[in-house]
């Protein structure tokens, strides 16, 4: 056999190959993402000459907001390993000013709606430490915040956060982390002390 046979004989053979082997159907596998180690959940105080305390994870930094517009005692929560931030902003209330902040943050909140499936208020009610308030939990996959609360004592504090990442909104692939960090935003909300207003 000489050379051009041989070469004829492959491709025909690799042709024919291609034609059975294309007769199955196709199945598309789902897309997968990056595992996500989670640390074990650990937290420590953040007691300090605001006028508020809390407790936040080990695996978490608290640093001032040193944002130009930023008021005293506004705070951010990093979460270097997942990219993730919870901004708090704290502002002086009275009864009446309580009413307002509350407004603006459902503003804020209803910025979400185009966004997202579903928004859920759960009320936050703690006698106990005078912590009262709601939680936000906005879904959906292209959200910017998913999780959003405010509180107040509703005479002196008023204090409003949001979860935000550092990267483009995919809250599918999030899900995980979205899902662990709710639980300290939800320990933080617990753990909430207000302090004496100077």
């Amino acid at each position: 056999m000489n050379n051009s046979a041989f070469i004829k004989t492959i491709l025909f053979l690799a042709f024919t190959f291609c034609i059975y082997s294309c007769g199955s159907d196709y199945t598309p596998k789902p897309r997968g993402y990056f595992r996500i180690d989670l640390p074990q959940k650990k937290y420590q105080v953040f007691d300090s000459t605001y006028p508020y305390s809390f407790e936040y994870p080990l695996y978490a930094k608290v640093i001032p907001d040193t944002d130009k517009l930023s008021e005293p005692y506004w705070t951010n929560i990093d979460f270097p390993k997942f990219k993730g931030r919870i901004n708090i902003s704290y502002k002086k209330a009275d009864k009446k000013s309580v009413n307002r902040f509350f407004e603006d943050s459902r503003t804020f909140v209803n910025k979400h709606i185009p966004k997202s499936d579903e928004i859920t208020p759960e009320v936050i009610s703690n006698k106990e430490n005078h912590v009262y308030g709601l939680i936000y939990d906005i879904e959906g996959t292209g959200v910017a915040s998913t999780y959003q609360f405010c509180l107040t004592d509703s005479t002196h504090h008023f204090i409003r956060g949001a979860l935000y990442f550092n990267i483009a909104p995919n809250n599918d692939s999030l899900a995980p982390v979205i899902d662990f960090i709710k639980e300290d935003i939800r320990h933080l909300v617990k753990t909430l002390k207000w302090k004496t207003v100077k």
